[in-house]
């Protein structure tokens, strides 16, 4: 068996070291310009190349994206942009637009080729046409089982790569190609702008009966039409590998450093674990379930792996997310005193029970001792994000730790 790719999502510089350094086998990024996450803080030309550099001294892939739709507006800037990442040189870009793949290839001919799953991709007829046009890997679209992956594999060069999203959101609608926050807002979610209004409530109103709202009830449950769960794959490692994934792909580039590093841990731990043996993937089910419920999520399915989603995939009483633990910060350093200095994420106070998460899956419950700004004066509490402070734990974390705490409820 070929062991598949972890491929991990990073909104930040910040991020792009923790998926790296908590499992990744390859990262993607979106530049300031041409991906769908507009909202995200995204990476500067520099920061794509600290980036770059940092992956590679760790044995990890960096993938771009610039997959939008384009505007005839857009193409002249996207060709300079496309000449602009073949000097920075990532490990592949992924397009989703013919006109942005021809762009590509013809500014970027050193660049592998991927393509998006916004594209459509649904049968193996779809994967050849792009690799007839030199595209290297095709990621599935969504509504794809995993029978129809397998035949797929089967009918497409032995080269060429499947990638497939195994954990995370999932859009209302095809492929994520969704016109929905563009009708209510203006705000294209096929240009990277999407206000997520598949997370709203609705209700009817009739015509003649002006601000007389009527909720619409899909059933007994609530009204939030179309409001999906989230995609987890965690107990189905070896369908995946048996289906000829080459790239198992977490979604989330607008996710926090503690999301990320929660599941690309929890994944890569599933992922070694299987191929190390089957009993000692099945033995550590639980461990994986617990952690991998340690960041925000909307509940769980396996969306169409197994075939059409029923309405037990969608959540219809709330938008809202569950949360168990809370992002405190990561590690910076530890100074000469064998204090942890991190830049502070939610509060917290002395005295409190924190866990220290490390990158090779161990986690460690400690004590906050003493907190000190970055002057040297000591606080009894944390409240304010972004602060630089120095802590004295009872159990000494290592620099790259992770410090997270249980959601107070």
């Amino acid at each position: 068996m070929k062991k598949p790719e972890l491929l991990v999502p990073a909104g930040s510089l910040e991020v792009l070291k923790v998926a790296v350094l908590y499992g990744a086998d390859a990262v993607y990024i979106g530049g300031e310009a041409f991906g769908l996450r507009a909202k995200a803080k995204n990476f500067s030309p520099e920061e794509m190349k600290e980036g770059i550099e940092f992956a590679r001294a760790h044995g990890v892939k960096v993938y771009v994206t610039a997959n939008i739709f384009a505007h005839n507006y857009d193409l002249e800037e996207a060709a300079k942009y496309f000449r602009e990442l073949q000097e920075i040189g990532p490990d592949a870009v992924l397009v989703s637009d013919p006109g942005m793949f021809m762009l590509a290839k013809e500014n970027s001919p050193k660049l592998e080729l991927h393509i998006s799953t916004q594209a459509n991709n649904t049968n193996y007829l779809t994967y050849r046409f792009w690799w007839e046009m030199g595209a290297k890997r095709v990621v599935s679209a969504r509504e794809l089982s995993l029978a129809e992956l397998k035949e797929i594999r089967a009918n497409i060069p032995e080269e060429m790569e499947i990638e497939s999203f195994i954990h995370g959101a999932m859009c209302i609608s095809y492929s994520g190609r969704c016109l929905l926050s563009n009708y209510f807002t203006g705000r294209d979610a096929n240009r990277g702008e999407c206000t997520h209004p598949c997370r709203w409530k609705y209700a009817v109103m009739e015509e003649s009966r002006p601000g007389e709202y009527l909720p619409v009830y899909e059933n007994e449950r609530g009204t939030y039409i179309f409001n999906s769960k989230d995609l987890c794959m965690i107990e189905y490692i070896p369908e995946l590998v048996d289906a000829g994934i080459d790239s198992l792909k977490i979604e989330g580039r607008m996710k926090t450093a503690l999301y990320v590093a929660t599941v690309a841990r929890t994944y890569r731990k599933a992922i070694d674990d299987f191929f190390e043996s089957e009993e000692k993937y099945r033995a550590n089910m639980d461990w994986y379930h617990t952690e991998i419920r340690k960041c925000t999520y909307r509940e769980f399915s396996t969306g169409f792996y197994f075939g059409k989603p029923n309405e037990e995939n969608q959540i219809y009483d709330n938008n809202t997310y569950v949360s168990e633990s809370v992002y405190l910060g990561q590690v910076l350093e530890i100074d000469d005193r064998g204090f942890a200095k991190i830049e502070q994420k939610n509060k917290f106070c002395v005295g409190d029970t924190i866990e220290i998460m490390k990158p090779d899956g161990e986690n460690q419950t400690t004590n906050v001792v003493e907190i000190l700004d970055a002057e040297g004066n000591l606080r009894d509490s944390a409240p304010h994000p972004q602060e630089i402070l120095f802590l004295n734990l009872s159990v000494k974390p290592k620099a790259g730790d992770i410090l997270r705490a249980s959601e107070r409820k």
